[in-house]
C-alpha cells in the first residue's frame, strides 16, 4: 500500500514521534490464557486492525488489515501507521493523529481513499482510539467502497432529472454557486458567467392534446439537442457548459468562464435554430419553439439568486416581446421594472401615510374666459422617486386594485376642496370639480354609495361634481357599470367622456348612456395651430365642428383639451366649443392658485389676448 512520504507525515517533520522503544501491547493484569484469547480474536477479526505504539509505528496487524492493504501481517509490523492509511495528506488530520498518540485526544475518525497494490482504489473509514491499560492505540480500517458507491448512485438520482437524465435544479444551483466563488477563478479564468434560461412555447398544449408520454419524449429530445448545442459551443475550462432541466419545460445552460455577451448570443441563436427543426417522436411530428432569457455578467458581486432573478425577468421579456426569440438582459429596462414593483408594493400604504396630493387644472369658458370648473389631478410625493404624475402609478393601481382606495381619497379630497372654494367665494358662481374614475372603481366598489356619502359629508351639491371616464371604459359599460352611471346621473352628478375621439368612437352610446360632457382629445386641438409656421389641418376643424354640433344637438357640452395658444382658443370658440383646458390658462396648480382665478377671466380666453403662453406654473 502506497503512502505519503512528504508533508506533515514525512521523516523530516520535527513533530513526528521517533522510535525510542518498543513496549508491550499486552493489557496489564491479564493472565496468559486471556492474552492468548485476545490475540486470537484480534487475528481472526473481520475488521482490519493494527496496534500502534506512541511513536506511530505498527506493533501488530491482523490478517484482515494485511488482506485489505495487500501483504502479510508480519510485513506491516514496524511500519509507520500514517503511511499505511495516508493520515499525513491533510494537516488537520495529521495534527489530530499526533494528539491521539500523545493521549491528548481520545479518538480520531476520518475517510481515506487508498490504493491497493493490484491497482484498484478503495474508500475506507479509519478510526484510532486508545487500547485500555496500555499506551498504545488501536487502528481500525473499514472498507466502505460499496457504501460510497451506493451513496454516489443515490446522489446521481437525487441530482438528475429522471426524464431527460440532465442535471436537475439542485445540481444546477450547486454548480452555479461553486462557479460564483472567487476562488474558482484564481488560475486564468475570465471571472465572468453566463446563463441562457429558456422554456418551450406551447408545451402545455402538447401535454394536453397528445399526453404526457409524448410530452416526456419531447423533453428528452429537446434535452439532447440542447446538450449538442452546448458541446459544440462550449470551450470553457470544464470542457463544455452545464445543461440542466429546472422543472416542467424550463431548461438552463450555464456558461462558466464566459467570454462575453457575444458568446451567449451565439449559444442562444444555436439553441433557437436547433429547436425549430421538427421532432419525430414515435409517429408524431412536432414543431416547437422556445423563448430564452440571456444574462452575462462578472462573477464578482453576483449571487445565484440575483442571477436567476435577472434570467427569469429576461425570459419574461422574451415571451412578452413575441416568443420564439432570445432577449438579452437590459439594466435600464430592469430598473423600470424594479421601479414599478417598488411603486406597486408601497402604493396602498402611501394613501394612509398621506403621500398623495391633488392639483387642479382650470376648465375655462371659451366665451367669457371665466373658470367654470377644475379637473383634479393626483400627485404622489414619493419619498424615494420624488413627485410622480398619474401616468406613473394609476395603471399599477388599476392592476392591483388599490385604485379603489386611492379613488375614494381623491374623490373625497376634491369634493371637500370644491366646497371650500364655494364657501370662500360666496358672491361668485361656484366652480365644479371633475374627478377621473377608473372602470374598476365601478366594479370593485359601490361607487354610487361612495359618492352619495362623500357629497353628504362634504356638503357639496351633486351638480358641482363631474366624473370622467375614458371612452373605451364607457364603451364596455353594461350591467352594473351602466346602472351605476345612470344612478349617478339621476343623483345630479355629471358624467364626462374623457379623450373623446381616440377610442371606439361609436356614437350610438351617446344616446343610451347618461353622458353630459364630451372632452375632445388634444390630438384634434393640436391641429388648430397657426403659430411658428405650422399649418392647421382643415380636417381637424371640420371634425371638431361636426362633433360639437352633434353634442349640442344631444344636449351635451364640449370641452377641448390641450389648448396651448390664443389662436387655438379663438378657433375653438368659433366652432362653438364650450370650455377649454390647457397650458394657455394654467398647468395643474395648488388649490390656493385656483382660488385666485375664481371670479376673474383666465389668461388668453377673451378676444384680443396675445398667443404667447403664460409662464409655466
Amino acid at each position: 500500500m502506497s503512502g505519503t512520504s512528504e508533508g506533515p507525515g514525512s521523516a523530516a517533520d520535527s513533530t513526528r514521534p521517533t522510535v525510542t522503544e518498543r513496549h508491550s501491547t499486552l493489557p496489564v493484569g491479564r493472565s496468559a490464557a486471556e492474552l492468548h484469547d485476545y490475540r486470537a480474536a484480534f487475528d481472526a477479526a473481520h475488521l482490519a486492525m493494527a496496534v500502534v505504539d506512541r511513536t506511530g509505528l505498527v506493533v501488530a496487524a491482523n490478517h484482515a488489515l494485511a488482506l485489505l492493504l495487500g501483504g502479510e501481517p508480519a510485513e506491516l509490523a514496524g511500519r509507520p501507521a500514517a503511511e499505511l492509511v495516508d493520515l499525513a495528506a491533510e494537516t488537520r488530520t495529521w495534527q489530530a493523529y499526533l494528539e491521539v498518540l500523545r493521549g491528548r485526544q481520545a479518538r480520531l475518525r476520518c475517510t481515506r481513499r487508498l490504493k491497493h497494490p493490484d491497482g484498484h482504489s478503495l474508500w475506507t473509514e479509519v478510526t484510532l482510539g486508545p487500547v485500555p491499560g496500555t499506551q498504545d492505540v488501536l487502528l481500525s480500517v473499514a472498507d466502505i467502497s460499496d457504501r460510497r458507491d451506493l451513496q454516489a448512485r443515490l446522489r446521481h438520482l437525487q441530482m438528475h432529472d429522471p426524464v431527460t437524465r440532465l442535471p436537475n435544479r439542485a445540481l444546477f444551483f450547486e454548480r452555479l454557486s461553486a462557479a460564483l466563488e472567487a476562488s474558482s477563478y484564481e488560475h486564468g479564468g475570465t471571472g465572468r458567467i453566463g446563463l441562457c434560461y429558456l422554456d418551450l412555447d406551447g408545451f402545455k398544449a402538447v401535454n394536453d392534446t397528445l399526453g404526457h408520454r409524448v410530452g416526456d419524449r419531447l423533453l428528452t429530445a429537446v434535452a439532447a439537442r440542447l446538450t449538442h448545442c452546448a458541446d459544440q459551443c462550449g470551450y470553457g475550462r470544464s470542457g463544455g457548459h452545464l445543461v440542466a432541466r429546472l422543472g416542467g419545460d424550463e431548461f438552463a445552460l450555464l456558461v462558466e468562464d464566459s467570454t462575453g455577451t457575444e458568446q451567449l448570443a451565439d449559444l442562444a441563436k444555436s439553441v433557437l435554430a436547433a429547436l425549430q427543426e421538427p421532432f419525430d417522436l414515435a409517429g408524431q411530428r412536432l414543431s416547437v419553439s422556445a423563448s430564452i432569457g440571456v444574462v452575462e455578467r462578472a462573477c464578482e458581486g453576483t449571487s445565484a439568486t440575483g442571477l436567476m432573478q435577472a434570467a427569469d425577468t429576461t425570459l419574461f421579456w422574451a415571451k412578452a416581446d413575441g416568443k420564439a426569440r432570445w432577449t438579452l438582459f437590459d439594466p435600464e429596462r430592469n430598473a423600470h421594472r424594479m421601479t414599478r414593483q417598488a411603486l406597486s408594493s408601497t402604493l396602498r400604504p402611501a394613501v394612509d401615510r398621506g403621500e398623495f396630493a391633488l392639483e387642479y387644472q382650470p376648465l375655462v369658458d371659451l366665451e367669457s374666459g371665466v373658470v367654470r370648473g377644475v379637473e383634479a389631478l393626483v400627485r404622489w410625493n414619493h419619498p424615494q422617486f420624488g413627485t410622480l404624475t398619474p401616468n406613473r402609478f394609476i395603471g399599477i393601481a388599476e392592476e392591483d386594485g388599490s385604485i379603489v382606495q386611492l379613488g375614494q381619497w381623491v374623490l373625497r379630497t376634491a369634493c371637500r376642496q370644491a366646497r371650500r372654494w364655494q364657501l370662500d367665494h360666496p358672491s361668485d358662481a361656484p366652480v365644479f370639480v371633475s374627478v377621473n374614475v377608473a372602470v374598476r372603481q365601478v366594479w370593485d366598489s359601490d361607487l354610487v354609495r361612495d359618492v352619495a356619502e362623500i357629497l353628504a359629508d362634504t356638503g357639496l351639491t351633486p351638480q358641482l361634481l363631474q366624473l370622467e371616464l375614458t371612452e373605451s371604459a364607457v364603451m364596455g359599460s353594461a350591467g352594473r357599470p351602466l346602472q351605476a352611471l345612470q344612478a349617478l346621473s339621476d343623483m345630479g352628478v355629471r358624467i364626462a367622456i374623457d379623450d373623446f375621439g381616440t377610442g371606439y368612437s361609436n356614437l350610438a352610446y351617446l344616446s343610451r348612456l347618461p353622458v353630459s360632457v364630451l372632452k375632445l382629445d388634444g390630438s384634434f386641438v393640436r391641429g388648430f395651430r397657426y403659430e411658428e409656421g405650422a399649418h392647421p389641418n382643415p380636417a381637424d376643424e371640420t371634425i371638431v365642428e361636426a362633433l360639437v354640433q352633434l353634442a349640442h344637438r344631444l344636449g351635451l357640452t364640449v370641452t377641448a383639451e390641450c389648448v396651448e395658444t390664443a389662436g387655438q382658443a379663438a378657433r375653438l370658440r368659433r366652432v362653438g366649443c364650450d370650455t377649454g383646458q390647457g397650458w394657455l390658462y394654467s398647468r395643474a396648480v395648488a388649490p390656493e392658485r385656483i382660488a385666485e382665478m375664481i371670479g376673474g377671466p383666465a389668461y388668453g380666453s377673451a378676444p384680443g389676448h396675445g398667443s404667447t403662453p403664460p409662464p409655466l406654473m
